[in-house]
């Protein structure tokens, strides 16, 4: 009986060791496609990335004459990046655990490129103990036919006031459909009043933000000289502050209910060189937004917990017509990053004088370069650890990806059950994330 017993119990762990060495040895295919030509995309590099601590590159191969591409996954139960590598610009997938297969369309590059436009220019601006706060973000659409890449060393050009200063780490580029990326802007003149993002617009929507800082005596006049004529420039702000623009811009002022500490101000149409300048006075900071018919307090004054919490964005309003209607996605995610850059703003006050020069580096770098993805790029150097947040990278990652992931289920772009699996996996694998942020602190 001992015998049968044993023989039985060696069976079962053969079994159980068998079962967890195809998952441990699980293979992730993939496909990458040429959006521009409709055809497999062949020869691209791909490279796995493990999300831990960290990521860590633990695979790279090519694409065959048929587009296609395999690795061997060490760990299953860890989600992945892939990345694609065609024509110097790189694209990406996720791949939460359980994934064993992927899609990614790549297209061809060029530097000029027709059907790009600015659709909108948006100013947050905030105003407390001395100090203006601006957060500014840019929706830049690539309509081409056949769909490109754009991808050259002036993507998108913006100018700053003088005396205001770009706040470091402030600056992302986020595609449609995918995160935050870091992106420093490249002063274009010695006095830094003119910028522009190195960083491929891709077929679709790029959203570009960037934050910065100036001396405040109470009142200030703005003047963004935009480079661009533009659907839809906007300026927000509290209403505890005035708000006086050019009259021949023509703005109008928009009520949004889930914004009801804001006012939002709007010039439709706008020209290339057209003024737009306006005057602030007075003092204030932004709550976060309504969402769901919740109002949960949080501006860059806000705890720590508040301002990476996602959330955010413009709602319909009351009696007027809505001019960023077709906007409202972008615009939405967009003001969640908004409020998580409120954080880098309070933090940025110490650390901005010593970060400044680890923002300067040369524009020739190989795009694919600069392009961050969660960690800092390769060709950049990297600022100064935060005590204790050894893992801060992958927390903001894993946020941002929580957050996408949310609005891709109101957009109705995922099933229920692949919104379940991805966000139960993303879950996992963010408390086991805090869990070692909170013993290191």
């Amino acid at each position: 009986m001992r015998t049968i017993l044993k023989l039985r119990l060696i069976n079962w762990t053969a079994i159980i060791l068998f079962l967890a060495s195809l998952a441990s040895a699980q293979t992730l295919t993939g496909t990458v496609k040429n959006g521009t030509t409709g055809k497999p995309s062949a020869g691209d590099e791909v490279v796995l990335l493990k999300l831990g601590q960290g990521m860590d590159e633990s695979g790279r191969t090519k694409t065959d004459p048929n587009g296609k591409f395999s690795f061997k996954l060490d760990d299953a139960q860890s989600p992945h990046l892939v990345r694609t590598i065609h024509q110097e610009v790189t694209y990406h997938r996720m791949a939460p655990p359980g994934t064993t297969s992927v899609e990614i369309e790549v297209y061809d590059a060029a530097k000029k490129v027709d059907g790009i436009s600015v659709v909108a220019d948006i100013l947050r601006l905030e105003a407390q103990e001395g100090k203006l706060y601006v957060v500014r973000e840019f929706g830049v659409q690539n309509s081409s036919k056949p769909p490109r890449t754009q991808m050259n060393e002036h993507n998108l050009e913006f100018n700053i006031p003088e005396g205001a200063e770009i706040i470091s780490d402030s600056a992302t580029a986020t595609t449609q459909g995918g995160n935050p990326l870091r992106s420093a802007p490249v002063p274009e003149d010695d006095k830094k009043l003119k910028y522009s993002f190195i960083f491929p617009l891709r077929p679709g929507l790029t959203r570009f933000e960037v934050a910065y800082q100036m001396n405040y005596t109470g009142s200030a006049n703005i003047d963004p000289r935009s480079v661009y004529p533009l659907q839809h420039f906007v300026v927000m702000l509290p209403k505890s502050m005035q708000f006086t623009g050019s009259p021949s811009a023509g703005f109008k002022l928009v009520d949004y209910p889930q914004e009801p500490d804001a006012a939002v101000q709007v010039a439709s149409n706008t020209t290339t060189g057209e003024n737009l300048a306006f005057k602030v006075s007075g003092e204030g900071v932004l709550q976060q937004s309504q969402q769901n018919g919740q109002t949960e307090s949080g501006g860059s004054s806000g705890n720590a917990e508040a301002s990476n919490r996602p959330g955010g964005g413009l709602g319909p309003p009351i009696d007027a017509p809505d001019p960023l209607q077709k906007y409202r996605w972008w615009i939405l995610g967009g003001f969640a990053a908004v409020l998580i850059v409120g954080g880098v703003i309070v933090a940025s006050r110490q650390q901005s004088a010593a970060r400044a020069a680890a923002r300067e580096r040369s524009g020739a770098t190989a795009l694919h370069q600069i392009e961050e993805s969660y960690v800092p790029a390769e060709s950049l150097p990297a600022p100064p650890p935060r005590a204790g947040r050894p893992g801060a990278a992958l927390l903001d990652a894993l946020k941002e990806e929580l957050f996408q992931l949310e609005v891709e289920r109101r957009q109705g772009k995922i099933s229920q059950d692949e919104y379940e699996k991805a966000k139960s996996a993303l879950d996992q694998t963010l408390d086991r994330a805090l869990k070692r942020e909170s013993q290191r602190a």
